[in-house]
């Protein structure tokens, strides 16, 4: 099969069902057209407003490709090479000739098939939102030997940063041929500021059995004009971006400067972050193995605890805006009488607050076990040592104060205070060891997923996303999605509530704190 020049149809037919009547795969690449698309699916949002991105002053398009159907249904889509670029020639997929996949009894993910971000819904309701589902195309936009890509690693650390650079690289090695891959050493600035350095398959092997980054990271230097700017004097045509919430944003602008060069380049972003507090996907990569982690340091703690009288372990877990590190790490234990996040306020002093609850327990036990996420208390901290909260990291994030130190010294100091009970309190704070393991069996096969997902929807042409599984199926998400909000525990929810189950910890809420409105909907 040799190359032919399709329509936008074709290259982005639409996500819909047999409600929407649209036609076949075979027909659509057959045909080449868009009429079905325009006489069953509508595009409300199809503009091209732009609005500021306010933590770098940048602007980005700010109206996602929606198409919409019957019944409710409507498509969140990613925008394509085709948008932008006209007549674009595509190409057989490699893949149907690769021995590997010869056994698959369906090579490619059919066009119109979506992924429903609710499953659970009322017999009567609406069909809601979709995106895209993510996975080789049978038709692909870049030949194998034109492509040079590129990866690139931003933020903190993370367990499975390095399994998802080999994954890129083998992936775009074994299914589709591609033998030239740059990484982009020391993050964004990398870009213009450093050497790149040269990934094979050989060269990646055994990466995924180490923690951090082979490429190196950093925070800030982020500059989208250099950037768009080496990226094409490089001739580089695949982007590929793993960070953070900071970093998505970032890959965002790339896109937009990228797409009004009118350059044929795919953005791909794969998300990062070991708080789990990146929206619409149902878990970030590297979160279960700093869970398993943190669950051996509350282990150590808990030990440490029933050695002595009164015996406090007190262990300090990441989590700066969101507490599900400690939270999972908590319910995995089972060895823990409190833990605070940052989404449940609580009170230290008085009736109801921490301090006396930990009297209590220990009067009840003889010891107790304490979880804290670092985001937990911070106004109270702030309060206590007249400190400003509003200093801010080169990223953009919050700096916080050591919380776990704060409270350690907080009660020693009300026991030596009380004299009537001795303590004896051990601090465990694994914040940084639990982001640089290697990541776990588990955490392995989702970064794999992640990584080939990313790489079928680059060749396929597809720019200007993130890749992550909604409801356990990986589709493609506009970038607006994963930036528009940060993931929080909800404590209002079945899963706080069996963490209290587990803890027997009250609410430490005072009669004047009330509940902010994102923890009162589960």
């Amino acid at each position: 099969m040799g190359s032919m020049s399709t329509g936008v149809g074709a290259a982005i037919a639409p996500a819909a069902t047999a409600a929407l009547k649209l036609r076949s795969l075979a027909g659509a690449e057959a045909d080449g057209g868009d009429h079905s698309l325009k006489k069953n699916l509508s595009c409300p949002n199809s503009g091209n407003g732009f609005s500021k991105l306010p933590s770098m002053g940048l602007e980005i398009h700010s109206k996602p490709k929606m198409l919409t159907g019957d019944f409710g249904y409507t498509l969140e889509d990613v925008p394509h090479l085709s948008d932008f670029i006209p007549d674009l020639p595509t190409y057989p997929n490699p893949l149907q000739d690769n021995p590997a996949y010869s056994a698959v009894r369906q090579f490619f993910v059919d066009y119109d098939d979506t992924v429903a971000e609710k499953i659970v819904v009322h017999k009567d309701a609406v069909r809601g939102v979709h995106f895209r589902r993510a996975g080789p195309r049978q038709r692909v936009f870049f030949e194998s030997d034109d492509v040079q890509a590129c990866i690139v690693t931003c933020g903190g650390l993370c367990p499975g940063l390095n399994t998802v650079i080999r994954e890129i690289v083998c992936g775009l090695n074994h299914m589709y041929g591609v033998k030239r891959v740059l990484g982009i050493d020391g993050g964004y600035r990398g870009f213009y500021s450093k050497n790149t350095v040269s990934l094979t398959p050989k060269s990646v092997n055994d990466i995924h059995k180490r923690g951090g980054t082979v490429l190196g990271t950093s925070r800030g230097g982020y500059d989208t004009k250099k950037i768009v700017d080496s990226i094409q004097d490089r001739g580089i045509n695949q982007v590929y971006i793993i960070g953070g919430d900071g970093t998505q944003k970032g890959a965002a602008v790339i896109f937009e400067e990228i797409r009004k060069r009118g350059l044929k380049v795919a953005v791909a972003g794969i998300p990062k972050t070991i708080d789990n507090d990146i929206p619409v996907i149902d878990k970030s990569f590297g979160f279960d193995s700093a869970v398993e982690e943190a669950e051996r340091a509350i282990t150590a703690a808990h030990v440490e605890a029933t050695s002595f009288e009164n015996g406090i372990g007190l262990v300090k877990l990441m989590g700066r805006y969101s507490g599900f590190i400690a939270m999972y790490a908590t319910l995995a234990s089972r060895d823990v009488d409190c833990c605070l996040i940052p989404e449940s306020p609580f009170i230290l002093e008085g009736p109801g607050g921490l301090l006396e609850y930990i009297q209590k327990r220990l009067k009840e036990n003889g010891h107790m076990v304490i979880v804290i996420a670092e985001g937990a208390g911070q106004e109270l901290v702030s309060e206590s040592l007249r400190a400003s909260t509003a200093q801010q990291d080169a990223s953009g994030n919050r700096l916080l104060q050591d919380v776990g130190l704060w409270i350690s010294q907080r009660i020693k100091d009300h026991f030596s205070k009380q004299r009537k009970m001795t303590i004896n309190l051990k601090y465990i704070d694994p914040t940084y060891m639990i982001r640089a393991i290697p990541s776990n069996a588990s955490d392995n096969v989702y970064c794999t997923l992640l990584a080939q997902s990313a790489v079928h929807g680059a060749m396929a042409g597809y720019t200007g996303f993130t890749v992550g599984p909604v409801n356990g199926r990986h589709a493609y998400i506009p970038f607006d999605r994963v930036n528009e909000k940060q993931n929080k525990v909800v404590i209002t929810d079945r899963m706080w509530a069996r963490l209290l189950s587990s803890t027997n910890q009250p609410s430490f809420l005072s009669s004047n704190q009330t509940v902010s409105p994102h923890q009162t909907t589960s």
